[in-house]
């Protein structure tokens, strides 16, 4: 007989049986129900209605994964509902109006940088929306939930933040909102003075670039792929000529992470203003930046001794690309 043969007639072992909740354990119930308004007001009225047992969601791509770091944490977050203002009309448009770019709460990351109108007139938001995570993140993730997560690190609020964006901030039905400056919803690290569960930010507003301004962003990243930013920063610039040579008439400079909350080098933009283009004004201002920016050291990202290495080069680029997309125009 052959050994195929005997092998054939001996009795298989019985197979273990794992329970499919043991193989795949089933995944936590965080909400009860699921809403897509089709209105801003159908969105309003069901966190009144639901009076701070709801929670809304856009891309869900931070909420998600807080939900599921508070349940293995021993907490046991849970909601009614989620509401959903993905399908809110109008919520994924980017426009003009009245002298602002706005764009609605649902627009994505992947939307901004493929926008015409963000390239030319917020170029720092075009390029820090370009370098959030991947793609697949950039394709869900919506820009005003990065800024409602209030993370000082978050790449387009450190864009925003040199853009004088404002939040338009949507507490009850049938009112019109409070548009407020982006920085005053930073309470701390995660902190947002936004309470997802009885408002919701509707849209995001900032003036673009004029002819003689132009800003940049830029961000240091671990090569491991997809990393969280050790350090972003951006910056814009107005210029004007004075004697045959380009001076500074304003700036806007922003950090991320040098601070609890979302940061503006005050004291580098004062210090800049009326000053020529040069490097002896470039090597003053690291300087003045490092007296203010305050990094810190975090377990995942970098040491507060190596971010504050980068600041200088990272600020000189920001300035540099910022002065060179303002310069283009004056002279076309």
């Amino acid at each position: 007989m052959t050994a195929l043969r005997i092998l054939a007639r001996r009795k298989a072992p019985a197979a273990t049986i794992i329970p499919r909740e043991r193989e795949y354990p089933r995944m936590p119930k965080f909400w009860d129900e699921y809403h897509l308004p089709a209105t801003l007001d159908d969105a309003l009225e069901l966190l009144a209605r639901y009076d701070g047992r709801a929670r809304v969601i856009g891309g869900g791509t931070d909420l998600l994964l807080d939900l599921k770091e508070e349940h293995y944490s021993g907490e046991q977050p849970h909601y009614a509902a989620l509401i959903d203002v993905t399908r809110i009309a109008g919520a994924n448009e980017i426009r003009e109006d009245g002298g602002w770019i706005v764009i609605g709460c649902a627009v994505t990351h992947t939307q901004v940088v493929a926008s015409p109108l963000i390239q030319a007139r917020a170029t720092a938001l075009y390029e820090a929306s370009g370098v959030v995570a991947g793609a697949q993140i950039r394709n869900t993730g919506t820009v005003v939930g990065n800024v409602a997560h209030a993370l000082p690190a978050a790449d387009s609020a450190v864009a925003l933040a040199v853009l004088d964006a404002q939040v338009k901030r949507q507490k009850a039905k049938g009112k019109s909102g409070d548009w407020v400056p982006i920085a005053s919803i930073y309470l701390g690290p995660g902190k947002s003075a936004i309470d997802s569960t009885r408002e919701l930010i509707s849209a995001i507003r900032f003036r673009p670039t004029d002819a003689q301004e132009g800003s940049a962003f830029t961000r240091i990243m671990r090569p491991q792929g997809i990393a969280l930013p050790i350090l972003g920063m951006a910056a814009r610039v107005q210029l004007t000529i004075v004697n045959c040579q380009l001076s500074i008439t304003n700036c806007a400079i922003s950090a991320g992470p040098v601070a609890p909350t979302l940061f503006r080098a005050m004291k580098t933009e004062e210090f800049l203003r009326g000053k020529a283009v040069d490097d002896a004004t470039l090597d003053e201002a690291t300087r003045v930046l490092l007296s203010e920016a305050q990094p810190r050291t975090s377990a995942h990202r970098a040491t507060r001794e190596y971010r504050v290495e980068l600041l200088p080069t990272m600020l000189r680029e920001v300035l540099t690309r910022a002065t060179q997309c303002a310069n283009e125009p004056m002279h076309q």
